[in-house]
């Protein structure tokens, strides 16, 4: 696109469905512009584009700027590995999730892992965030804009219409009377479902809470990573953190 002599490209930036990288070019100088990207393909998303030419300045979001991440596999393998292990010493598994972009992924995690495990076929995995179910709609509405695996996927069955995984709208929907693993918003720990079962589950040493991305400090979700011995209630009052807390980006 072309705007009073100043010209626009635009890039998958991979990170969630629709985020982009502009390339802009003013009077022959080339800014390239992005939020988080990523360069490694995941379960549905593309990996980020590589422009056909080089920027004279790169503008860049710098979360993870100095960080080196394990290999993908082994990301995944710890993360179910953790979830396997707790359901079957009778436990029950919080991940405490953002609705978009880590919430889709986690889940089609989850549902290849169940496929490939019939042994879990009895353990429920719910998902609970409203905005994450509104999303669903707008990730089924572009698989076009996926990567390839998804693509074929879709052209047999909607990758998106999960077999093992349940949405839920509030804890008074929730029957917690066996092992199972929720994802519930906000990933921060600060308040709704997630912080409600926390408060619930926090206290049982069979119980596991997987933290799956970035957590702000001052959270809730920050404050455990290092594992206190005492967590404080949304009532004010100490219960123990005997509860497993496993931190996988």
């Amino acid at each position: 696109m072309e705007v009073n002599d100043i010209h626009f490209w635009c890039y998958t930036a991979g990170l969630v469905l629709g985020a982009a990288m502009f390339m802009v070019d003013i009077a022959g100088v080339r800014v390239l512009y992005t939020g988080d990207y990523s360069r490694e393909e995941d379960r549905h998303l593309r990996a980020a584009e590589t422009p056909e030419f080089s920027p004279d300045i790169c503008i860049i979001e710098s979360t993870y700027g100095v960080q080196l991440h394990m290999p993908r596999q082994i990301r995944e393998k710890l993360f179910t590995d953790v979830i396997h292990s707790t359901l079957m010493q009778g436990g029950r598994v919080l991940i405490p999730a953002f609705a978009l972009g880590r919430a889709q992924e986690l889940l089609l995690i989850l549902e290849e892992y169940w496929s490939n495990h019939p042994e879990l076929a009895n353990f429920p995995i719910y998902y609970a965030s409203p905005l994450a179910r509104k999303c669903m709609a707008v990730y089924q509405a572009y698989i076009n804009s996926m990567n390839e695996r998804i693509r074929n996927q879709f052209a047999s069955s909607d990758p998106f219409n999960f077999k093992h995984i349940s949405s839920l709208n509030s804890i008074e929907d929730f029957t917690d009377n066996k092992p199972c693993v929720v994802m519930a918003s906000p990933g921060s720990l600060q308040s709704g479902l997630s912080r409600q079962l926390f408060n619930k589950w926090c206290s049982d040493k069979k119980n596991a809470c997987v933290i799956p991305g970035y957590v702000v400090e001052g959270t809730l979700a920050k404050t455990i990573i290092n594992e206190p011995k005492e967590v404080t209630l949304q009532n004010g009052l100490s219960a123990p953190l005997n509860m497993q807390v496993h931190y996988i980006s």
